[in-house]
């Protein structure tokens, strides 16, 4: 038996291994774009099998689809979705036809080739089960591929970033509550400041990422309008009059986003805007979570002769060479994430910008955006959850490093500044710099107020407000 098949497409003939299911257009994409392995994430697939799942449905219900071969697109469409028809058999890079016809018509030939088989035919028999006529009718790549990246995203944020991120939020709370009592020196330009609650800092943390999280439910809200129905160019031809705000119902019942038509087709079609959104809200939200881990870090560093203000749970071993060292390997991962997300958003950025990909009535980068915007939620999704469970969850104060450094630092004479003066404030923080002295010190030796007074200013509790 031959372990290929013959399949036709427009431009003729193509061999197309047996045991898969898409066909020819694929088979010609394998040959005509470069494999760099980079294949489109799990989500999108099931976003895109979830659009013509949906279409077939409305084209059944309307009589235009026969009802036997609309059932048997929408099994195999569900096969898609749940991955029983594998990734194996959506083998395009990302680096592709830059309005993502590649990607549409794989899952069409999919769809379709799949469906024969249901039907008890072969996977390659047109005449039972066309791609274009059956699985793409009233559709376009044109507003197909926008529409599963919006969907694709939009469940992604909902079902795996933004629980991560509550879960990471409510870990920094949590850790906020616990070191409130703790009074640390603050720092600014990584010199000694005047004094701050650790609790004041972890709740400064827990607000980054609260942040994060609405800039979050702005861009859904965003995604939430679809391009479908608009199929080629936005004039909606070939579509059925209504068909958008159909798939958008369906497709809003079944996801639970509240997903409408794009006010304007031209708009959603020819511009990512809404993905660039989406993308400066990841970029916003790994921004924070990079400088919540490299201040947990710097605070945690030592163990003897760092900052060591913080201590940080053991993961593992973290050198090759030097027995015990311990690193902050989850504050490092989150840092790299951060910066990994920066580059997508970069590369989001220049394939919307006019002249590059965004141009005229359609954007030629959109693979690359979808990979990347699903890239930068799966990242941040994960790396959330392990730095809340890996690391703020077994954070523990070193409450005696703390209060030492509070009464070493020369900023506490800060306090003094309403009762003496800026310059005679300075003048003692020189003193006691120079003597090696704590500021306590070098007013008692001076007896530059009485000591209750003295008391007073300088506790350190009471400078970090309420």
């Amino acid at each position: 038996m031959s372990d290929t098949r013959i399949e036709t497409d427009s431009m003729g003939e193509m061999e197309v291994p047996a045991d898969v299911l898409y066909g020819a257009q694929t088979a010609r994409a394998r040959e005509s774009f470069p494999t760099v392995n980079w294949k489109m994430l799990s989500h999108f697939i099931w976003a895109l099998g979830l659009v013509k799942r949906t279409a077939a449905d409305i084209h059944k219900q309307a009589g235009r689809l026969d009802a036997r071969l609309a059932d048997a697109i929408m099994q195999a469409a569900e096969e898609v979705m749940s991955g029983k028809v594998g990734l194996e058999h959506f083998p395009v890079d990302i680096f592709q036809t830059g309005s993502g016809t590649t990607m549409n018509m794989n899952a069409n030939e999919v769809i379709a080739n799949r469906a024969c088989q249901l039907l008890g035919g072969s996977a390659g028999d047109h005449s039972l089960v066309h791609p274009n006529d059956h699985v793409n009718m009233g559709q376009s790549s044109n507003d197909v591929i926008p529409t599963a990246i919006h969907v694709a995203t939009a469940a992604a944020v909902g079902e795996q970033l933004a629980p991560a991120l509550e879960a990471l939020r409510d870990a920094l709370a949590e850790k906020a509550r616990e070191f409130d009592d703790v009074v640390k020196i603050g720092r600014t330009h990584l010199m000694d400041a005047v004094p701050v609650r650790l609790g004041q800092e972890f709740a400064g943390y827990a607000a980054q990422v609260d942040g994060a999280l609405k800039a979050m439910a702005a861009g859904v809200e965003r995604l939430c309008e679809l391009p479908i129905g608009g199929t080629a160019v936005g004039t909606g031809l070939n579509a059925p009059p209504g068909f958008g705000q159909e798939v958008c119902r369906a497709l809003a019942e079944e996801t639970h986003l509240p997903l409408v038509v794009a006010p304007s087709h031209f708009a959603a079609q020819g511009a990512r805007d809404a993905s660039v959104f989406m993308s400066g809200a990841l970029k916003t939200t790994a921004i924070a979570m990079g400088k919540i881990a490299s201040d947990i870090r710097l605070l945690g560093s030592g163990p003897r002769c760092g900052l060591g203000e913080l201590v940080l749970p053991a993961t593992q071993p973290g050198s090759s060479i030097m027995p015990g060292k311990v690193n902050p390997v989850i504050c490092e991962s989150v840092v790299q994430v951060a910066c990994q997300v920066v580059g997508c958003d970069a590369a989001i950025t220049a394939g919307a910008t006019g002249g590059v990909g965004g141009i005229l009535e359609l954007n030629v980068a959109t693979p690359l955006i979808a990979a990347n915007l699903l890239m930068s939620v799966g990242l941040l999704g994960n790396v959330a959850r392990v730095f809340a469970d890996k690391c703020i969850v077994g954070l523990a104060a070193n409450r005696q490093r703390c209060e030492q450094f509070v009464e070493q630092s020369l900023a506490m004479v800060t306090a003094l500044v309403p009762e003496i003066g800026y310059d005679a404030a300075a003048d003692i923080a020189e003193a006691a710099c120079a003597a090696g002295k704590t500021i306590r010190q070098i007013c008692l030796d001076r007896g530059v107020l009485d000591e209750k007074k003295l008391n007073e200013l300088l506790d350190a509790r009471g400078q970090t407000g309420p």
